[in-house]
Order: C-alpha cells, then structure tokens, then sequence
C-alpha cells in the first residue's frame, strides 16, 4: 500500500497549521506535509514544540469517514508507526510507547504526536502531526527527553529518509485499523506499553489521580487501578510512571 505523497518545505510556521489552513479550504489530502524548520510548532495542549535542526516534523492530511470519537483512535496508528521508525533505526527493545502516543527511548521521550480535526465542505478531516527528535533534543523540558542519535553508532537518518519510513509504517498500521478495528491497534500498543503495571500519576485538568496502569480501555481511554481497589478511566490527562 503506498503512502500518500510527501510535500517538503524549507520552513513553515506549523506543519499542522499548514494542513489545517488546507482543509478549511475544502483540501483534505492525504497528504504528508513536512518542514526543515517550523518556526511556530506545538504540541499537546498548547505547548511549543521545537524542530531542532536535523529533527523529523510531519505533519499527515487526511478524510476520515468514521465518527469523531471514533477517528481519534488515529493518534494510537501514529504512536505504532513511530514505534516501527524507531525500531528500524535503533534495533528491538530499544523503543517503548506511553500513554497515549509518546515514543520513548530508554525511558525518555523522543517523539511527540498532535492530532487535531475538523470539517469542511468535504467532511471530517484528520490532521496527524508527529515530531521525532533526530539529530538533537530539548533540555528544558519537564520529562527528560533524548533523540535518536544519543543511541546510533553512525548518523541519525536524515528527516526525508526518516518520514519516508515512517509513512510507509503508517499506511501498514492504517490498514490494520481499517480491516481489523481497533482491537489490533490496542493490543499492538499495549505490547509495545511503557509503565503498565507500574505506579502511575495521571495530571487531568483539575485534579490528580494516582494508581497502577492496566492497560487500554475498548477506546484507548487508560485504566488505573486506584489504591482502594477501584478503578478509573484516564481520557485526558499527562501521565507519569514511577509515582503513586
């Protein structure tokens, strides 16, 4: 299956504010849009997301046909292609995924994945942008983080190379969602998991809840064991392992 066609560009403000600026013009792809440097990148919940020189930003236009809760199980298929990038580049055991679509590397955070959405005259459209830390990463960062080459005895893959991996292993896992629903994706995350089993502290909007991870829910929602034996749905929220 081929993946959709790449569009490469020097510099752009957002790879996602780029796709989203085509779709509210009826262009819903698919397409991959991509840049050398993004001068205004975000991440989750509003948070700037640096590309740093050498480092992988993509963003994947898309119509999708499948109702908005359902659609947003696209984020767990981005998680699991990144998952194949880094395992292709760094060898089995050394990448895992935590919830819900962080790619770690020996336990620190190397990939960010953003989806947004909306409709436009030709229906819902998909916009899944995902960040890899090549060649560097950030050290002013809450979580520790670390890039690709911190674990590569040569070079990081240069970003066009990386991406072109990277959205072949998309279009398999898209597949996969499409022909086999969502149980195959969640439990080829969860087979892939960082901190299952493990204290956990989920940060929400106003509150914080602490417990055991278990595992995903049918809608990719996290389950926590709480300490009173309960147990909870984590929908939204950012997680941290090794705190209870």
């Amino acid at each position: 299956m081929a993946h959709p066609p790449i569009e490469a560009y020097e510099e752009l403000a957002s790879t996602n504010a780029e796709a989203r600026r085509r779709a509210e013009t009826g262009d819903s792809g698919p397409v991959w849009i991509t840049a050398a440097r993004q001068t205004a990148g975000r991440g989750r919940r509003g948070r700037d997301w640096s590309t740093g020189e050498g480092n992988l930003a993509a963003t994947l236009l898309m119509p999708c046909d499948k109702p908005p809760a359902e659609a947003a199980q696209i984020s767990f298929v981005a998680a699991l292609a990144a998952h194949d990038l880094a395992q292709a580049c760094l060898g089995v055991g050394a990448a895992s995924l935590k919830w819900p679509n962080d790619l770690m590397i020996h336990d620190r955070k190397a990939a960010g994945i953003l989806v947004e959405s909306g409709r436009s005259a030709a229906g819902l459209w998909l916009a899944v942008g995902i960040g890899v830390n090549l060649a560097r990463y950030p050290t002013d960062v809450e979580r520790p983080a670390t890039a690709f080459a911190e674990h590569m005895a040569g070079h990081a893959p240069a970003p066009l190379a990386a991406l072109e991996v990277l959205a072949n292993a998309f279009e398999r896992w898209r597949g996969t969602w499409e022909t086999q629903g969502f149980p195959a994706i969640a439990n080829a995350w969860t087979a892939r998991a960082h901190g299952l089993g493990k204290p956990c502290e989920a940060r929400l909007h106003d509150s914080v809840v602490a417990g055991v991870a278990e595992g995903l829910d049918d809608d990719g929602a996290l389950r926590l064991r709480l300490p009173d034996g309960g147990l909870t749905r984590i929908t939204a929220g950012d997680v941290f392992f090794g705190r209870a």
